[in-house]
């Protein structure tokens, strides 16, 4: 049988190590020798002795996610195996946290990471509840986070001198030492007239980056 689709870089290679990586831009596959941390329903294939369970994630984490309908829903998969993780067909980034790194993420960016990352939900600074209560996940220490955007990520440097604002529902993260605010674009009498749309943009200031997807990911349906 012959066709493009038995192309290497289609192919499940035989695994060399445990740990997390790129099956293609697609895809993320993790070698659980262990275990590892996952968005529930994020698995899209998997072979070896592999068990899924919903992670608890303690009773602050529980009520921000109640109150605020954001977060993330976590699994733990324990045992031996490989595992492959994707969501939407969106583009897939695996990123190494060192220990003193700390990496603030959209929770509906989030698609695995290390158990030895910390991790916790904080709200931005400076959002209040005026800019929809934004919470986010703060992931710090020694591990990788496999993230997904919608499309190709821009990524855009922060200094001192030149903040950056991006829209609340585009953005993926950002380094956790900026600082944050909300800022309102309109007036009540602009918006009351139907105004341009973008009423409220997340202000970075300080040293680091910020990551936005091309794409203003609509807030999550509850089933």
């Amino acid at each position: 049988m012959r066709s493009d689709l038995f192309k290497a870089e289609y192919q499940a290679q035989p695994p060399t190590e445990s740990g997390m990586s790129l099956q293609h831009h697609k895809a993320i596959k993790y070698v659980v020798d262990g275990e590892c941390h996952a968005r529930q329903g994020a698995m899209v294939a998997f072979r070896g002795n592999l068990q899924f369970e919903v992670k608890q994630q303690g009773v602050g984490n529980f009520l921000k996610r109640a109150v605020t309908g954001e977060g993330l829903s976590l699994m733990a998969v324990r045992g031996q195996g490989e595992v492959w993780f994707a969501h939407n067909a969106q583009s897939c980034f695996v990123i190494d946290l060192e220990q003193q790194d700390s990496l603030t993420i959209n929770g509906r960016n989030v698609l695995c990471f290390d158990p030895s990352l910390a991790y916790e939900i904080k709200m931005v600074s400076g959002a209040g509840m005026t800019g929809g209560g934004l919470f986010n996940c703060v992931f710090s220490g020694h591990g990788r986070i496999g993230l997904t955007c919608d499309g190709a990520p821009i990524v855009i440097p922060v200094t001192s001198q030149a903040p950056v604002h991006v829209d609340t529902d585009a953005v993926v993260g950002w380094s956790s030492q900026l600082h944050t605010s909300i800022n309102r674009s309109q007036s009540l009498k602009s918006m009351l007239r139907g105004g341009s749309g973008e009423v409220y943009q997340l202000v970075l200031q300080g040293e680091g980056f910020v990551i936005v997807q091309p794409s203003e990911a609509q807030p999550a349906v509850e089933k």
